[in-house]
């Protein structure tokens, strides 16, 4: 009975242990370099980063506007860099790591600048500086993205507006 108990165990986890790994998505399968060309492609990562960096250069610009409008590009942070985190994990725990550390950051700073409102400067400039921090892990992601798949990360968002842009 305890024999017939263990090979049906040991039938049942290597039965599953295929069937995980048949359905193991792209981005699992192949080395290190292939992982992370298609986890890379497969999600908005690169418009993410993008996104984030305009997020923050957008901060300071709306502070004078007043609260209304610094509340609405804090809020616009919060949710982008919420957006940003659902694409984790990555191929690589280094660039997970990386990722997840700046989108806390910017979390961080996203909610001191809405509490700051336009009046707590001091607050402000903290949100502002965890912003640079979160823009200086981007930059290590990009490195590291780029020593194991050989390709440079477009962190475009939109087109070329020097052309007319999607308008024409």
């Amino acid at each position: 009975m305890k024999r017939r108990f263990l090979v049906s165990s040991v039938v049942l986890m290597v039965g599953s242990a295929l069937t995980f790994t048949s359905c193991a998505g792209a981005d699992q399968q192949g080395d290190a370099a292939h992982r992370m060309s298609v986890w890379v492609s497969g999600t908005s990562f690169g418009a993410d980063i993008g996104t984030l960096a305009a997020d923050n250069a957008r901060v300071p610009k709306v502070a004078p506007s007043g609260s209304g409008a610094l509340h609405a590009a804090c809020s616009t942070l919060l949710n982008d860099a919420e957006m940003a985190n659902t694409e984790l994990p990555s191929p690589d725990p280094d660039v997970t790591d990386l990722l997840t550390q700046a989108y806390g950051l910017e979390g961080t700073a996203a909610n001191d600048c809405y509490d700051a409102g336009s009046a707590h400067t001091k607050l402000l400039t903290e949100s502002v500086r965890d912003s640079i921090k979160a823009e200086a892990l981007y930059n290590e992601v990009l490195q590291r993205i780029r020593q194991i798949d050989g390709k440079v990360v477009s962190t475009t968002t939109t087109t070329d507006n020097t052309t007319g842009g999607i308008f024409g």
